[in-house]
Formats: structure tokens, sequence, C-alpha cells
């Protein structure tokens, strides 16, 4: 590996301990909410109807690199592209539909797509399956918009070619 790659991930672990330091618990309460689903299938549906994946980041409460996911990259799609993106947390007992129907806590849900990492953006397209490479882990803070605007793109060709 190269030095930049070195220098950019040191900034990015710093930044990210920062928040830690200032206190996990307000950070994560200072920084933007992405809504919780209530059905994945009926998410799914609408993202589909516009030829968008559904986008959902699995979340651990207090995670710095969460945090920055969210604010800078994953809530702004949202509000300001209108892209379907939801947040599904690690260890919440919160239940919602899965994409068959079946009610689950969000943890079962997380066990259930064997995400072991936070964050992890998962792009998902018809019949509920993942359709392009999960996002695991915080990245380099210069290149997460560039890989998350890139496993869109590919989600949305998959989705095209999969419409009759």
């Amino acid at each position: 590996m190269n030095r930049k790659f070195h220098a950019d991930r040191r900034f990015f672990l710093a930044t990210a301990s920062i928040g830690l330091a200032a206190g996990a618990s307000s950070a994560w309460a200072a920084g933007a909410v992405l809504p919780a689903p209530q059905s994945l299938a009926d998410e799914l549906g609408r993202a589909l109807e516009k030829g968008n994946p559904l986008v959902v980041m699995v979340s651990l409460e207090g995670c710095p690199f969460c945090k920055v996911a969210r604010d800078s990259y994953l809530e702004p799609l949202r509000r300001q592209d209108g892209m379907p993106v939801f947040q599904i947390d690690m260890r919440r007992a919160t239940t919602v539909r899965d994409f068959t129907g079946a009610t689950l806590t969000h943890e079962q849900l997380v066990q259930a797509w064997r995400v072991t990492i936070a964050p992890t953006v998962l792009f998902f397209g018809p019949s509920g399956k993942e359709i392009v490479a999960r996002m695991e882990g915080g990245y380099i803070a210069d290149f997460y918009g560039a890989y998350l605007d890139q496993r869109i793109e590919q989600a949305r060709a998959v989705i095209k070619s999969a419409k009759p």
C-alpha cells in the first residue's frame, strides 16, 4: 500500500476517534437520523417503481464510522436525491417485516443477513436479493462517496436489465 493510502486512513481513523473522545452517545444523538423501515417488502416495492435499489445501512449505536456514513453520505442521498435509504440497528429489538412478510427484530435480521461489521450498507433489488457488493466498514473518507455512487449506479443497471 502506498503512503497516501496510509495517511488518508490515519486521518479518517483520527477523525472518528475524535468523535469517540467527544462522547459517543452525544455524537450519535446529534447526527442525522435515517428511518427504520416497517416493511422491507413495501419499501423495496416503492424503490423499484422508481428504478432504485433499496439501500439499507446496518449500524451500531455509538459507532463513529456509522455516524460519518449516515451524516455525510446516506442522509444527503436520501434528502437531496430521494433515494430510499433506511437504517437497521445491530442490537435493537424493534421489529420489522422482512421481504417475505415475516416479522423479525433488527438483531435477527442482521444475523440473517450475516452482517458483522458496522456500518454495512446493503443494496436490495428484485425479490429482496442483494444485487451489488456490500459496503462494509468505514472506507477511506475521500472515496466513500465515490464507492457509494458506483454501487448505486451498478444496482440501477441491474434493476433496469431485470425489467421485462
